[in-house]
Order: C-alpha cells, then sequence, then structure tokens
C-alpha cells in the first residue's frame, strides 16, 4: 500500500471510472482513421500518440527538451530520411507527368502523376504538402520545357521554378482536403483544386503561361471529347478527378490494413474505381460536331530557315525568298494541271523578315509571289508600329493579287522575354541576354477574323493557340476556320513543335472547327474538325500542303458557355481549402475549450 492510499471495507474490485464517485471518466482513444498513413503517428501532436511513443512516458517531469541527445538526433535523422523519400517520390511522378505530354505522349501518365500527389500528400502537414507539391513541379517543368534550353538552361530552370512555385498552394491544399469529413467527396475537391492551380497559372503574371496543363497532355484520349462541352479545363478536371478517385480507392485499400471494416473498405474501393472508369469513358459519348457547311481549297507554304535556333533569320530577304520561289513553283505546278488551284494560300508567321510597307523590295517580291498564284495570300510579317516609334507589330495581312495589302491581324498575346521584355530598363542592367530582343512587340486589340478569299478564318498566331479566350474569341467572332501562322524554327528539333500541335487537336474539337497550321519551317498541318491530323510536314524542309478544308457555322457548347466552367470547378477548390482550414480552427477551439 503506497502512503496516502485510503481504503473503504465496503468497496468491491477496482472498476472503471464511472463505477467510482468523484473520479472523472477517461475519453477511450479513438481508433486511427482507416485511411492513414503508416507514419501518420510520427507528425501527431505528441499528446495524441500512444504512450510508448511520447517522450515523457515514464518520465514524470521531463518533457521532450530533456530527451537525451543521441535519441532526439536518431529520430530527426528517421524523419530526415523518409522526408528525403517522399521527395525523391514526388521527383519521379513529375518525370512522370513530364512524360504524358508530347513528344511522348503517354497520357496515361498524367492520371496516375494526379493520384500520386495526392497520395503522397495524404495525412501530411500542410507545409509538408506544399514541398511535396515542389518537389513534384520542378522536375516536371524542367523536362516539360527543356526546349527552352535553346536559349539558355537557366532560362528552363528559371521559368521551371516560377511555374513550379504555383504547386506549392496544390500540394498544400490537397493536404487540406484531406481533412474535409465527407470522405466520398474528397476526389471532386481536389480535381476542382487542379483546375484553381490551371486557372491562376494561365493568368498571372504577364498574361500567364499555359504550359503543362493536363488537357494537353490529353489531346488524344478518351477524355478528348468533353472539350466540345467545357473546352480544355473540363478536360482537365476529368483527368484529375479520375486520378483522385483511383487515389482514394488505394487509401480504402490500404485501410484494410490497419484494420478497418473490410466491407465498408471493399465498397468505397470499389465504388471509387467505377466512378473513375465512367469518367474515362464519358468523352466517348459526347458527339463531336464536324458536318461542313461549305468548303474551300488552299495551300500552306512552308519555305523553311537557314538553320535552327535563336539566329534562324540569317542574312535580310532570306526566308521571305523561300516563301516567295515556293509560292511561284506552286504556280507553275497549278498552271500546269499537276495541282488543283487553291482559292487561298496561307504563309506562316515571321514569312517576311522585313517590314513590306518599310523596304520596297520585300514589297515586291511579296507582291510578285500573290500574282503569280493570283489568289489572295495571308502573309506573315513584322511591322513596324505606325505610331509608336521602337515598336513592332506581329501581324497577319491579307494580300490580295489586284489590291495589294488590306486587312490585318495583329498579334494579341506577346510572349514575355521572348517578344517583349517586362522591366527592360531594370532587368536589362544584369540580364545582357535581352539585348537580343531590341524591340518590343504592340500588342493587338481585336480578335483575327479575316475574310481571305471566299473564306472567312480565324488567325491565331503562334503561343496564342495555347490560351483558351484568345481562340474561343475568335471563333465567336464568327469564323468558320482556324488558321495558326507560327514561326518555330527557334525551337525546333526539341519537342516543342510536337506540344504545340497536339494543341490544335484539342482546339478543333473544342470549337467544331478545322486547325490549319502554317509554320516557318515546321510543323505545318492540317487537322480536322474532329482532332484528326489529316498531313503535316517534317521539319526543317520546305515544303507545300494542298487541302479542301470543310468551313463550319455552328458553335459547341464549349464556344457558348465559354469560362464559366472553369470559374465554378476553380472557385469549389478554393472554397473547399477554405472550408477545411475554417473545421479545422474551430476544432482547435474546442480541443481548448475542453
Amino acid at each position: 500500500m503506497h502512503p496516502g492510499t485510503e481504503t473503504n471495507a465496503d468497496a468491491g474490485p477496482p472498476g472503471t471510472a464511472e463505477d467510482r464517485p468523484g473520479k472523472r471518466p477517461k475519453a477511450a482513444a479513438a481508433p486511427p482513421p482507416a485511411d492513414a498513413p503508416a507514419d501518420a503517428d510520427a507528425d501527431a501532436p505528441a499528446a495524441a500518440r500512444p504512450e510508448r511513443d511520447r517522450p515523457e512516458a515514464g518520465r514524470p517531469g521531463r518533457d521532450r527538451a530533456e530527451e537525451p541527445r543521441p535519441g532526439r538526433m536518431r529520430r530527426l535523422a528517421r524523419l530526415a530520411r523518409r522526408e528525403a523519400r517522399r521527395s525523391a517520390l514526388a521527383a519521379v511522378c513529375g518525370l512522370a507527368l513530364a512524360l504524358a505530354f508530347p513528344p511522348y505522349g503517354v497520357w496515361p501518365l498524367s492520371v496516375a502523376a494526379v493520384a500520386a500527389l495526392s497520395l503522397l500528400t495524404h495525412g501530411r502537414t500542410v507545409r509538408q504538402g506544399a514541398w511535396t507539391g515542389f518537389a513534384m513541379g520542378l522536375p516536371f517543368f524542367v523536362f516539360l520545357l527543356k526546349w527552352l534550353h535553346v536559349v539558355g538552361w537557366d532560362a528552363t530552370v528559371g521559368l521551371s521554378i516560377l511555374q513550379a512555385l504555383y504547386f506549392i498552394p496544390l500540394g498544400a491544399g490537397l493536404v487540406l482536403i484531406s481533412r474535409l469529413p465527407v470522405p466520398w467527396l474528397r476526389p471532386l475537391w481536389a480535381a476542382c483544386l487542379w483546375i484553381a492551380e490551371e486557372f491562376v497559372r494561365d493568368r498571372v503574371p504577364f498574361g500567364g503561361f499555359t504550359w503543362g496543363r493536363l488537357a494537353f497532355a490529353n489531346t488524344g484520349s478518351p477524355y478528348t471529347p468533353l472539350a466540345a462541352l467545357g473546352g480544355a479545363p473540363l478536360v482537365s478536371f476529368a483527368v484529375a478527378l479520375t486520378g483522385t478517385l483511383l487515389a482514394a480507392a488505394a487509401l480504402a485499400l490500404y485501410g484494410m490494413r490497419g484494420g478497418a471494416p473490410r466491407p465498408r473498405a471493399a465498397l468505397a474501393a470499389g465504388g471509387s474505381v467505377a466512378v473513375a472508369a465512367a469518367v474515362t469513358v464519358a468523352g466517348l459519348a459526347v458527339p463531336i460536331p464536324t458536318a461542313a457547311d461549305d468548303a474551300v481549297d488552299i495551300a500552306i507554304v512552308q519555305g523553311n530557315v537557314q538553320k535552327p535556333g535563336m539566329d534562324f533569320l540569317g542574312r535580310p530577304m532570306k526566308i521571305l525568298n523561300n516563301h516567295v520561289n515556293a509560292t511561284i513553283d506552286l504556280a507553275k505546278d497549278v498552271k500546269a494541271g499537276r495541282i488543283k488551284k487553291p482559292d487561298l494560300v496561307i504563309w506562316p508567321e515571321n514569312a517576311s523578315d522585313l517590314d513590306p510597307f518599310q523596304y520596297r523590295e520585300a514589297y515586291a517580291r511579296i507582291d510578285e509571289a500573290v500574282k503569280a498564284i493570283n489568289v489572295p495570300v495571308l502573309v506573315g510579317a513584322l511591322v513596324d508600329h505606325p505610331t509608336k516609334q521602337g515598336y513592332v507589330l506581329n501581324q497577319g495581312i491579307v494580300w490580295d493579287p489586284r489590291t495589294g495589302p488590306g486587312a490585318s491581324y495583329t498579334k494579341q498575346h506577346p510572349v514575355p522575354f521572348g517578344e517583349y521584355v517586362p522591366f527592360r530598363d531594370q532587368l536589362s542592367k544584369f540580364i545582357t541576354r535581352l539585348q537580343r530582343v531590341p524591340r518590343d512587340f504592340y500588342p493587338g486589340h481585336h480578335s483575327g477574323v479575316l475574310r481571305v478569299g471566299p473564306a472567312r478564318l480565324g488567325d491565331v498566331i503562334c503561343f496564342e493557340v495555347a490560351y483558351d479566350e484568345i481562340v474561343r474569341d475568335t471563333v465567336n467572332a464568327g469564323a468558320r476556320m482556324i488558321v495558326v501562322q507560327t514561326n518555330n524554327a527557334t525551337y525546333g528539333r526539341t519537342g516543342q513543335p510536337e506540344q504545340q500541335l497536339a494543341m490544335y487537336r484539342l482546339r478543333a474539337i473544342e470549337h467544331g472547327r478545322a486547325v490549319v497550321s502554317a509554320a516557318t519551317s515546321g510543323i505545318s498541318a492540317v487537322v480536322a474538325p474532329d482532332g484528326t491530323i489529316e498531313q503535316q510536314t517534317k521539319e526543317f524542309t520546305q515544303d507545300v500542303l494542298t487541302a479542301r478544308i470543310p468551313l463550319r457555322d455552328g458553335t459547341t457548347v464549349a464556344d457558348r458557355v465559354g469560362a464559366i466552367p472553369e470559374w465554378v470547378l476553380a472557385m469549389v477548390g478554393v472554397l473547399s481549402c477554405a472550408a477545411a482550414l475554417v473545421i479545422g480552427r474551430r476544432g482547435r477551439m474546442d480541443e481548448k475549450g475542453q
């Protein structure tokens, strides 16, 4: 008997706290959640861990700070190794996600990468989730954007770090969502969070950068037809939802090992897999409008450049002469009856490397080629701004064989640091390479609907095809086909032209329009309204494509609803994170109140 212990002769055997007056009952320890990871205890507060794991267990009056130093160091080393393994797994998942995009195009890896990030962030702290997101995002973007190394590997890494920063709130948000109280809705909220990440990254900063959207890895997958209903955001959402559902199924199965009721866990896993399969095949039921209201015969001229890379322009007039000569040869073939005469001809971006309105020789050569083929030609040219000295316009100009140059479209979204330099005066002092962009491109202010001969086409210049609103506004303004004038000579044979070609396929289905690409050095292509690539050229060859292009007047559901689906999905993702923060804060306040 210990000193100070009182006895009661009438007392029976020791019972529960409820059996002994004056004793407060002790709450039974709640079992760990079924989907908790094996190392969840390592991240739990000390008071919530099993007694055997508490540093102070069995040592009254001692706290964690008094733990022997060798023991603390071993524990910290163990945690560091665990986090290093998780970071390495995240990096591997980032590389796998990059392989889902062209030129590799293994689209199922996009689903697997989404599922992996959900699993790696489940049950972690917010800080750990944020780091895991960055650890996945950085190798993903470095591998995806390696084509930028022709400018410099520092440019590739710098842009990749900037883009990977958006994966920090994504990873942290996935942690918060994994704590929400309705498990079967967590995959939906997590998929919406992926759209929120793409929404912001596509717009900020400097108009955003859209490379790396899940939709652009799925331009030839079962998800692709969903673009006709909700554009690229809906495709991304379906991919993300499939991945998060598969992650939920994996967690349910893992919970069976941790002692969760087997029938319930099996039902949860089976249900998640069934819904994921339904989402995957849902796109196959979406009708893609392809019926033509009219048709037009076109020719695409790819004149080629002297050499790839930053110095593709070569000597003045070289690129222009390539396109002029190829067009004159086309006219000879038409006259000889070898090729049917087209209704219009399309030249690529920068086909004229000199301003035809400032250099008479350039004007004369273009006029010679247009009169030789004797049909309107859409000419890509760089033109000095008429009123703002020092600025240049990237234009598509309709050149008529009788009246000469007429209507034009000016690129609305110049590429920052490629076609203009933000904060030029400040940055050029430290980054001398920016001097290779001597003049800033001035943005246009209207869509590219142009009448070229019998066709009303929508002109989109180069990277603009990656921005939803530019292409959508052009179609809604009356374009019956989409023309992409591009110059990928800088990034030839790096995989970038293939990535851009994949975007053409998505835009064709999204808007129910044929997409025609005219590239200076390749890849020029003809894409049918159903996304089928009917013709394409090789890179760094001079070539001419001829085709009969369907013209359509009808619009898709995606054209009519515009950006509404993207806004709704992004807001759901953000609000789910906000709800998780509020619920977590209330839970902590309730614990303190007790």
